[in-house]
């Protein structure tokens, strides 16, 4: 069947296998940041946006996104690049496997609340798994990045 989405600003066209799902999809139209880490929906490694908010394209059907907008981290290159900044600062970005999906929910975090508090970050990215950094530098450069006092609990 033949589906028709927006992809990172641009028009295309795609015949997914009927049980395909949207990982691979981007995966074939050359979307390499999209990565799988677990196939299950636990670890946020291939989080995308669809219509702008944040799903984990290995548990979305690749026929769904019909008629939709499906953003990768191609299309959000600027974006993405000024916050690995604030990674790369803090020694966050160790392997570099988890990042896309990570960066992909920071700035879904940025548009939807522009100043959040340290709960409301920590939270948003609770399903981001990292198996390099422990957390910590990446909770610095998040802070940083978001303007975030880091000294109060």
């Amino acid at each position: 069947m033949l589906t028709e989405f927006v992809l990172n600003g641009k028009k295309v066209q795609a015949r997914p296998e009927p049980d395909m799902m949207l990982i691979d999809l981007l995966r074939s139209l050359g979307m390499k940041s999209v990565k799988c880490g677990c196939d299950t929906g636990n670890c946020g490694l291939c989080t995308v946006w669809l219509d702008e908010r944040p799903v984990l394209s290995c548990s979305v059907p690749a026929l769904r996104v019909h008629g939709h907008s499906v953003t990768t981290l191609e299309g959000v290159r600027e974006e993405a690049e000024a916050f690995s900044r604030y990674l790369a600062e803090e020694g966050a970005d160790q392997c570099g496997f988890c990042s896309p999906g990570l960066i992909m929910n920071v700035l879904a975090l940025k548009n939807e609340i522009a100043k959040p508090d340290k709960n409301q970050i920590r939270e948003y990215l609770s399903g981001n798994l990292c198996r390099c950094t422990g957390y910590q530098a990446q909770h610095r450069a998040l802070y940083r990045y978001f303007g975030v006092d880091d000294s109060q609990s």
